[in-house]
């Protein structure tokens, strides 16, 4: 069995289905199979800025329940970079040094990090600056983490958008209405192709591939003269207006979110061909509820996959999913590239085979 390890685990970032079934995989496999001590480290990293550290004390009995349960237990956060974190007077602090030396004083072997590009980025900074033994797990709904095929979350986002499509065919039908279905996609237009094709939209826009909405409206407009009387559009947030410009909605403290690209083809479109539209916006619905069964098989492969790494003392690597079937690479090559559909790929051919309109 080894020397026993205590090592520590954290979610970061966006949470998303399917993170609680990681936490659950490696508190099984550390305690079960290795006979070590796993720690839950809360908030994301702002729980290793507080001293004492915010922390949770894992077991079998606690994580077994969480298998199906959404978010996360440990909590998470996407805001304050600690190289770089906003203080109360509105300075900003390079708190990195907090993080790693309560790293060190919990006397953790390890840290498992879950989380997309960007928390990965800024976790290895940590580990690569403090001594840190980091294993990386990717999760994001957006699908974007280049080097693995598939990412913790990006499933249940896709049910989740495409059980949307397929209610709304119907209330579309009845009113005789052009329905715009906006989804999340932060950079890329994964989720908006999925749940287009599997969700039967008749039109897919993605950032990938630029749009004219004159080819829209005449598409729509044939759909029309042809008897169909409606239309279900899904469209990623990401799209930018036709003209180029990036569709933002103003946050508490000044931050800017994408977001407001489905109304705006609403107006467009009204005025383009005079049909009578309707927006619908899933925003963190994608985000929150159970975990499709492919998430938590993936979750669960992932979890045992990074405790194996650290039984091995492969660290500085990430777990992927590829070929098939789980393997590593480093956290450095993984995240160097965000993957975004490949606008002459399987799924694009795919949409355009089905004859829906990617507005190009």
């Amino acid at each position: 069995m080894g020397a026993k390890k205590r090592i520590g685990i954290l979610t970061s970032g966006g949470d998303c289905a399917g993170l609680n079934a990681v936490i659950r995989a490696v508190t099984h496999c550390a305690i079960s199979v290795h006979g070590w001590e796993v720690i839950g480290i809360c908030k994301a990293t702002l729980g290793l800025m507080t001293n004492p550290p915010q922390l949770m004390h894992l077991d079998v009995n606690k994580v077994d329940r969480w298998l199906t349960m959404g978010g996360t237990m440990l909590g998470t956060t996407n805001k304050g970079d600690p190289f770089a974190f906003p203080m109360a007077d509105g300075s900003v602090k390079d708190r990195s040094q907090e993080i790693i030396d309560n790293y060190h004083q919990l006397g953790l072997d390890a840290l498992i990090g879950i989380g997309g590009d960007g928390s990965l980025a800024i976790l290895r900074k940590l580990a690569q600056q403090g001594g840190i033994n980091l294993i990386g797990i990717p999760k994001t709904i957006d699908n974007d983490v280049g080097a693995t095929e598939r990412s913790i979350g990006f499933d249940t986002a896709v049910n989740i958008a495409t059980e949307a499509l397929d209610r709304l065919h119907f209330t579309a039908a009845s009113h005789n209405r052009v329905i715009i279905v906006e989804v999340m996609g932060r950079d890329a237009g994964h989720i908006a192709l999925n749940a287009g094709i599997a969700g039967g939209a008749h039109v897919i826009l993605i950032p990938e591939i630029p749009y004219k909405l004159e080819n829209i409206a005449t598409y729509l407009t044939k759909r029309q003269a042809e008897g169909q009387d409606y239309s279900v559009i899904v469209v990623s947030e990401a799209v930018c207006s036709e003209n180029g410009q990036p569709i933002q909605q103003m946050q508490a403290f000044g931050q800017a979110r994408l977001g407001g690209i489905g109304q705006y083809l609403a107006e467009k479109i009204a005025d383009l061909t005079n049909a009578e539209t309707r927006v619908t916006v899933l925003g963190h619905t994608q985000r929150g509820g159970i975990s499709s069964p492919l998430d938590r098989i993936l979750a669960s492969s992932f979890g045992v996959a990074a405790v194996e790494l650290i039984a091995q003392e492969k660290y500085d690597q990430m777990v992927v999913w590829q070929n098939r079937q789980v393997d590593y690479v480093p956290i450095a090559e993984a995240i160097k590239n965000y993957r975004n559909v490949d606008s002459e790929g399987t799924l694009v051919k795919t949409a355009r085979g089905l004859g829906i309109c990617l507005g190009d």
